[in-house]
C-alpha cells in the first residue's frame, strides 16, 4: 500500500509540473485540435480548387466545349487570357495551369492534321501539377473525341466489374487522414511527456531532491508513466469525440472501449521508450535530435502511411518489434473496419509484452542514471 501511495502522489506532482509548464500545455492542444484537423482537411494528392487560365486564340465551339469542360470542386472558374498575359500569370503565382488553344484549332482537327494544344504548368506547385496535368490531358482528349465523333459515346466493357468500396464508401481522404493522424500523434506525445518530464526534473535539480525521499526508481518511473499515459489518453478521447467524430464528421466503426485499452498498452511501451531515450539524452536538445532519429522510422515503417507488405522482407520482421506496428494494426482494424477482441487480440498481446520488455530496459537504465547521481 505504501509503494501504492508513493506512485500516485508522485503521478499527482508530474500532473501539476505539466499543468505548469505552458509550452508543453499548448502543444498538447495544438497537436490534437490543429494539426489533426490540418491532417485531414489538407490532403495533398487530391486536386482542389486549382487556378487555371486559358488563352482561347481559337474562339471556336471546340476551344468553347474544352474550356467549360474545366469547373469546381476540381479546378475554380477559369480565366481568360491573352498571350501575353501568359507568363506573367504564371510567374507571379496566380494561375498554376494555363491551356493555349492555338488559332485555327477546330478546323485543323476537321482536316486532319493533329494540331497541338500547349499546356504550361507551374510546377513549384508540385503535388497540383502533377496531379492536375493528368487531369487536364484527360478532360481534353475526351472533350476532342466527343467533338470529332459529334456525340457522347458510352462504350459498353466486356465485363462489368461491380465495385463496393467498403468502410469509406465515397474515398473521403479527411476520414483516414484525421484518424492516421491521431495515431502517429498519441507515440508522438507519448514519448515527448515522459522524456521531458523526467529531463525537466535533472534541470531544475528535482532528482535530487527525490533521492533523499523513500522511494525507489521503479516508483519514481511508473508515476512517471501513469500521469503522462493518463494525459495522452484524455487528450485523444476529446479528440476523438470531438474534432474527428464532431467537427470533422468522421464515423468510428468499432467499440471506443477496445480502442483505448490498445491506447494505454501502447502508451505504456512508448512512455518507456521516452524514459530510456531521456536517460540516454539527458538534455533537451539531445532529446530532441534522438526523437527525429526514431520517430520517423516508426511512423513511416509501422504500416500506417505505407502497408507493411509492401516493404522489404527484413523490414517487415524488424518493425514486428516495435509498438507502433502492432497498435497501427490494431487501431485501423478497431476504428476502419469495426473489429472486435477476437480479430485484435494477438496485437494486445504483442503490445503488452513489447511494453514490458521496454519497461525493464527503461527501469534498468534509469536506475543506473541514478546510481551516477547518488
Amino acid at each position: 500500500m505504501s509503494r501504492a501511495a508513493n506512485i500516485y502522489r508522485l503521478g499527482i506532482k508530474e500532473l501539476w509540473s505539466l499543468a505548469r509548464d505552458p509550452v508543453m500545455l499548448v502543444l498538447i492542444a495544438f497537436t490534437f485540435t490543429v494539426m489533426i484537423y490540418v491532417a485531414a482537411t489538407a490532403m495533398p494528392e487530391q486536386l482542389h480548387h486549382a487556378p487555371i487560365g486559358i488563352v482561347d486564340e481559337d474562339k471556336s465551339q471546340l476551344s468553347s466545349r474544352i474550356i467549360s469542360a474545366f469547373h469546381p470542386p476540381r479546378f475554380i472558374p477559369t480565366t481568360d487570357l491573352d498571350i501575353a498575359q501568359m507568363d506573367t500569370e504564371l510567374d507571379a503565382g496566380h494561375q498554376t495551369f494555363v491551356i493555349n488553344i492555338p488559332p485555327d484549332f477546330q478546323r485543323d482537327m476537321l482536316a486532319g492534321r493533329a494540331p497541338a494544344i500547349q499546356l504550361n504548368v507551374d510546377a513549384t506547385r508540385m503535388s497540383q501539377a502533377f496531379t492536375g496535368s493528368g487531369y487536364i490531358q484527360q478532360i481534353i482528349q475526351t472533350e476532342v473525341m466527343e467533338f470529332m465523333q459529334r456525340h457522347r459515346v458510352v462504350q459498353t466493357a466486356p465485363v462489368t466489374l461491380a465495385l463496393r468500396n467498403r468502410f469509406n464508401p465515397n474515398l473521403t481522404p479527411s476520414w483516414f487522414g484525421a484518424l492516421n493522424e491521431l495515431i502517429n500523434l498519441i507515440t508522438m506525445l507519448s514519448i515527448i511527456l515522459t522524456g521531458a518530464a523526467l529531463i525537466r526534473e535533472r534541470e531544475h535539480g528535482t532528482v535530487e531532491h527525490l533521492l533523499v525521499m523513500p522511494v525507489t526508481p521503479g516508483e519514481i518511473m511508473f508515476a512517471k508513466i501513469w500521469s503522462m499515459v493518463l494525459v495522452v489518453v484524455c487528450a485523444s478521447f476529446i479528440s476523438l469525440k470531438f474534432v474527428i467524430q464532431g467537427a470533422l464528421e468522421v464515423p468510428v466503426q468499432g467499440s471506443h472501449a477496445l480502442f483505448f485499452v490498445g491506447v494505454v498498452l501502447h502508451l505504456f511501451a512508448t512512455a518507456s521508450m521516452g524514459i530510456y531515450m531521456a536517460t540516454v539524452a539527458r538534455s533537451m536538445p539531445r532529446f530532441g535530435l534522438l526523437m527525429i532519429m526514431t520517430l520517423i522510422p516508426l511512423e513511416m515503417l509501422s504500416g500506417g502511411i505505407t502497408p507493411s507488405e509492401s516493404m522489404p522482407e527484413i523490414v517487415q520482421h524488424l518493425m514486428q518489434a516495435a509498438p507502433t506496428t502492432h497498435f497501427v494494426s490494431l487501431s485501423k482494424a478497431i476504428l476502419f473496419r469495426g473489429a472486435g477482441i477476437e480479430v485484435v487480440w494477438q496485437s494486445l498481446m504483442a503490445l503488452l509484452l513489447i511494453g514490458i520488455v521496454l519497461y525493464i530496459l527503461a527501469l534498468g537504465r534509469f536506475r543506473k542514471t541514478i546510481n551516477t547521481m547518488e
